[in-house]
C-alpha cells in the first residue's frame, strides 16, 4: 500500500512554506492564496489554509534504511529533534524492524523520518530532501480504531499491518511501504504529551494497482 497524497490543514501557509520549501528543500507543485503542494518523494503533500484551524497532525517520511546517523546529522541545523527518556533521540521499533526520530514542523506537526530495515532501499550519497522517499505514515484519530481498521478491510480490501498488535486503543493499516495509524482521541502523540485529537484528513492510496480516495 502505497500513500499517494495527504491533504491536511494548516493556520498558516507562510509558516508552512517557510519550513517545507526553504528549509527541507521540497520541490513546490502549486501555490496559490489559500494552498500549498509539495512533492515528497513520491507521495504530494498538500496544505490548505484555514485560519481558525487550531491542533496537529502526525505524519511520517520514509527515509534510506542505512541512512538514519546521516538525516539525524542533516536535521541538526534544522529542527530540534525529541529526546527520549533515555535521553536518546532514535527509537527502536523492534516488531516493525524500524528506526524513527522525530521533531515539529513550523506549524507544531509532529513529523518523524523512519528507517524501515525490511524494505530495499538503501542509498549511498549525503543525505538531502532527495532523501525523502515518500509519506510513509499519517495518524487517523477514531473512536473504534479495529472497528475503522475492519471497515476499511471491507470496503477497500485492505489490510492490518501484519507486524503491528492491532487493538481497540492503536491498530495500523497497511505495509511498511504506507500506513495509516489509527488511535483513540486523547492518546497522545509518542513520543511526545500531545493528545490526538481528530482532524479533517484526505488521503489517495494505491494498493494493488487500485486507487482509494478516503476522507477523515
Amino acid at each position: 500500500m502505497r500513500i499517494d497524497q495527504i491533504e491536511i490543514k494548516t493556520n498558516d501557509i507562510q509558516k508552512t512554506k517557510a519550513f517545507y520549501q526553504n528549509l527541507f528543500g521540497l520541490f513546490i507543485l502549486e501555490n496559490d492564496k489559500k494552498s500549498i503542494t509539495f512533492q515528497a518523494g513520491t507521495s504530494i503533500l498538500k496544505f490548505v489554509e484555514d485560519s481558525g484551524f487550531n491542533s496537529i497532525y502526525h505524519f511520517a517520511f520514509n527515509i534510506p534504511a542505512n541512512q538514519l546517523e546521516e538525516a539525524i546529522q542533516w536535521c541538526q541545523d534544522k529542527v530540534d529533534l525529541i529526546v527520549l527518556e533515555d535521553e536518546s533521540v532514535v527509537t527502536h521499533f523492534e516488531n516493525w524492524n524500524a528506526h524513527s526520530i522525530y521533531f515539529y514542523d513550523h506549524n507544531g506537526n509532529l513529523l518523524e523520518f523512519i528507517a524501515r530495515h525490511d524494505l530495499n532501499n538503501e542509498q549511498v550519497g549525503e543525505f538531502n530532501s532527495a532523501s525523502i522517499l515518500n509519506i510513509s505514515e499519517i495518524g487517523i484519530v477514531t473512536e473504534n480504531p479495529l472497528e475503522l481498521g475492519n471497515q476499511l478491510i471491507e470496503e477497500h480490501g485492505l489490510h492490518f499491518f501484519s507486524q503491528n498488535t492491532n487493538t481497540e486503543k492503536f491498530a495500523a493499516i497497511g505495509d511498511h511501504h504506507g500506513l495509516l495509524i489509527l488511535v483513540q482521541p486523547t492518546r497522545n502523540w509518542y513520543p511526545t504529551q500531545i493528545p490526538s485529537e481528530s482532524n479533517p484528513t484526505e488521503i489517495t492510496l494505491e494498493n494493488d494497482e487500485n486507487i482509494i480516495n478516503l476522507k477523515f
